[in-house]
């Protein structure tokens, strides 16, 4: 009986790690940008690393962030880092995405997620709210861009810090920060 119990404690631990393993990973998806184009997540494999950032167009937390969004793009694009920008509040269509990022000179591709299939999967919350992933596409930093709306206050700029250490090929250090913003507007299922 005892060897008959080790054995499923033994079957169930292996379970947990494979499940936790998978958590982090992040399956392939495909979604349009605001002109119709199709891009798969897989696409990204190549990079470094490719910088998941859950945006919104209304959201006066997002817009803060929008120039640190443009210039963290700009900077680390050069250096073989994706950037994919994700819309996923329902009431945001792709004309109003498309207006709001040649405004706000967002240079990265910007997909629209309108039924909350890709967020839902994230489990993302917030606008803006980051995930970064490897090239393996395993989840390696989840949470905020730095830790103030207000750019004068910025004492940690959480995103550049985990992009600097991926490119030196060192662990992320701090993989989970806390982010904060305007709640995605999710369709009702």
């Amino acid at each position: 009986m005892k060897k008959i119990n080790s054995i499923i404690l033994l079957v169930i631990i292996s379970s947990l790690i494979l499940f936790a393993e998978d958590k982090n990973k992040v399956e392939n998806f495909t979604l349009k940008d605001y002109d119709g184009k199709k891009y798969s997540l897989s696409e990204f494999q190549d990079s470094s690393a490719v910088v998941v950032m859950f945006i919104a167009t209304r959201c006066p937390v997002s817009n803060d962030y929008n120039e640190r969004m443009a210039d963290l793009n700009k900077t680390y694009s050069k250096k073989g880092i994706a950037f994919i920008g994700i819309n996923s509040n329902k009431k945001e269509d792709a004309d109003e995405v498309k207006t709001h990022a040649e405004e706000n000179k967002l240079k990265f591709i910007i997909l629209k997620d309108p039924n909350n299939i890709i967020a839902d999967r994230f489990d993302a919350k917030f606008t803006p709210e980051i995930f970064v992933l490897s090239s393996d596409m395993e989840i390696v930093y989840h949470g905020r861009i730095d830790d103030s709306r207000k750019l004068d206050n910025v004492e940690r700029s959480d995103l550049a810090n985990t992009l600097d250490e991926i490119l030196a090929g060192k662990e992320v250090s701090n993989p989970e920060t806390k982010a904060f913003g305007c709640s995605i507007k999710r369709v009702e299922k």
